[in-house]
């Protein structure tokens, strides 16, 4: 009997360094990081599938690893596809799960079987305590980018860190980087006098525009220009009253609304405007994604480039539409026609631009 307990032990002892040995392998499958809230968050080394929160993490993760993309937040329509890489247009949509609107509930979630859901954007205690609920009760891990438009070169270069796909991080972080930062000296080199004053537009009759600080003008403060609705005040987006804008009386208008573009320059209220008599009014693109707001995501790295060249003509020379061709294929990954350039840029440029 003693004997047989004797030699059974060898056994015993070759199946538990298995089992330590799996569960090491276990353990050395995932890494803690920390997010950008300071979140110590706990992720698969390696990562096939990502859930983005929100818009701009979709537009994010897009840009990024198209191939590592469950789904879309909002599924594109059809004029959005045309500009987008083919194997990523019929991707399904499962909602958003932070923001105004949330759409996505946990048990969708869960059927989508997320290796890993990202987040860019506010790291304040809401956005970390709606990570933190959605991780605990999904067991999957939830990420945190900062999403201030300064800090998109080091969000691509944390987030293809996490992915594996840090080349294709680095180009579009350093893509980035000269937009934000290498354009700075021209800008900074342009008199005072020659900085206009811009009134963003917002809504069908243009009576919604951001307040200084505003996430929808971050843009517009990258470019140098003047944003007139700061003399309202600091703050996100706010309504405004004609009589304002006629006493702000703007050298150029912004917007991202068709019907407004369509009709400010006819409208009686509007025709005393500087930017209406000197038809300084632009419509900005919004195909796949908005070049200027909508949402405030990397799409809106196209906008800085863009607005250089309409605003600083002397300063910024470079010709738009191949700085368009460059940025679509680039960041969307399509080869434009010319057809879809002249879609983008014909609203986009005033009639003594085109």
């Amino acid at each position: 009997m003693r004997e047989r307990s004797t030699r059974t032990l060898p056994v015993i002892l070759m199946i538990a360094l298995i089992f330590f040995a799996s569960s090491a392998g276990f353990a050395q499958d995932t890494k803690k990081i920390a997010d950008s809230a300071g979140r110590s968050v706990e992720i698969p080394k390696r990562i096939f599938r990502v859930m983005a929160a929100g818009p701009p993490a979709s537009i994010l993760l897009y840009t990024l690893a198209p191939e590592k993309m469950i789904g879309w937040v909002r599924a594109p329509n059809p004029a959005e596809k045309a500009f987008l890489k083919e194997s990523a247009r019929d991707l399904p949509e499962y909602g958003r799960l932070t923001g105004r609107g949330g759409t996505a509930n946990l048990e969708n979630v869960l059927s989508f079987k997320p290796d890993l859901i990202i987040d860019i954007g506010g790291v304040g205690p809401t956005y970390v305590s709606l990570a933190n609920n959605v991780q605990e009760q999904t067991k999957i891990p939830y990420v945190l980018l900062d999403g201030t438009f300064t800090k998109t070169p080091q969000m691509y270069r944390l987030l293809g860190d996490l992915l594996d796909v840090k080349d294709r991080a680095e180009e579009l972080a350093r893509y980035a980087d000269e937009t934000l930062n290498g354009l700075q000296a021209r800008i900074a080199g342009i008199p005072d006098v020659e900085r206009p004053r811009i009134y963003y537009g917002r809504g069908v009759n243009g009576l919604e525009t951001g307040l200084a600080g505003s996430i929808n003008l971050e843009v517009l403060e990258r470019v140098g220009a003047i944003n007139v609705a700061a003399a309202a005040g600091t703050g996100g987006l706010t309504r405004v009253s004609m009589e304002q804008i006629l006493s702000w009386n703007p050298d150029v208008l912004l917007t991202l609304d068709p019907a407004f573009y369509r009709s400010v320059g006819t409208d009686p209220l509007w025709a005393s405007v500087k930017a209406v008599q000197d038809n300084r009014i632009y419509l900005a693109p919004n195909l796949p994604f908005g070049w200027f707001d909508a949402p405030p995501g990397v799409n809106r790295l196209i906008g800085v480039r863009w607005l250089t060249s309409i605003l600083y003509p002397k300063q910024f020379p470079e010709n738009l539409q191949v700085t368009t061709r460059q940025f679509y294929k680039l960041f969307y990954q399509v080869d434009l026609t010319d057809a879809q350039v002249a879609m983008l840029l014909t609203t986009a440029t005033s009639k003594s631009e085109r």
